[in-house]
């Protein structure tokens, strides 16, 4: 099945609209603060920048917003300093486990809000290191495979790809998080079009939802991701093909 690449897709496509429409910039401008304030405001040595900006720039964001928050965070003043990153594990709809990531300056705010979104979809928050587990973190790139062949994204391993998966009408380029930026480079450079190319926490084992479960649980990350502190919602479900169109739609 294909449903959880194809998910990720559908995401990061209506991200991208949300952003242009003005929706997403706050967010991604908190991830370049935090970034640059975590990891330096170099973009050539911070690989966790150089992906926010790519996002930023994917979304079409002006280049005056980008480099201020580059310096809000580069420049340890009190804005940067006040955003961090909070990772809140969950339970969701059919036993999904799922990791919240939120750049927030109001932990409290935050996990008050996190947690009352959760409630009303029947989803509870967990302890640290509950769901954790269930999750590496990767880069993955991921390429539309009626496009492309395997052997056209061999670049990739070259550049430093750990791994390249067929995911039925899709491949996803997997790498270590700080050699997203190069495996991503090479591709591009190579001609191959991007379907998208995130630092994500994924899943070492899914959980196949039924159609009900489905529904509940894109209704919930809906909801999470339209919280003005919430950064990205990731989960370890898996849906037919038939289930996601119709519970997307």
């Amino acid at each position: 099945m294909s449903g959880h690449s194809k998910w990720a897709s559908i995401k990061h496509k209506k991200a991208i609209v949300d952003s242009r429409r003005g929706q997403q910039f706050t967010k991604l401008a908190r991830a370049i603060t935090v970034a640059a304030r975590e990891g330096g405001g170099e973009v050539e040595s911070n690989a966790a920048l150089a992906n926010a900006v790519q996002k930023a720039r994917d979304a079409s964001m002006p280049k005056d917003n980008i480099e201020r928050a580059i310096a809000k965070g580069a420049g340890a003043g009190a804005d940067g300093e006040a955003i961090e990153t909070v990772l809140y594990e969950a339970y969701g709809p059919g036993g999904v486990a799922m990791l919240i990531e939120a750049y927030t300056d109001n932990r409290n705010r935050t996990g008050a809000d996190v947690r009352h979104l959760l409630s009303k979809a029947g989803s509870s928050l967990g302890e640290p290191g509950s769901v954790s587990y269930l999750f590496d973190k990767r880069g993955v790139v991921v390429v539309d495979a009626s496009r492309y062949s395997e052997d056209d994204l061999l670049v990739a391993i070259e550049a430093g790809a750990l791994d390249i998966e067929e995911d039925e009408d899709v491949y996803e380029v997997i790498c270590e998080p700080g050699d997203l930026s190069a495996v991503r480079g090479a591709l591009e450079t190579a001609g191959i079009g991007i379907e998208s190319a995130e630092i994500v926490w994924r899943p070492s084992v899914r959980v196949e939802l039924e159609e009900d479960d489905a529904g509940k649980l894109f209704r919930l990350i809906d909801s999470l991701e339209e919280n003005d502190d919430v950064g990205s919602v990731h989960a370890n479900f898996e849906v037919s093909d038939e289930i996601l169109e119709r519970a997307a739609g």
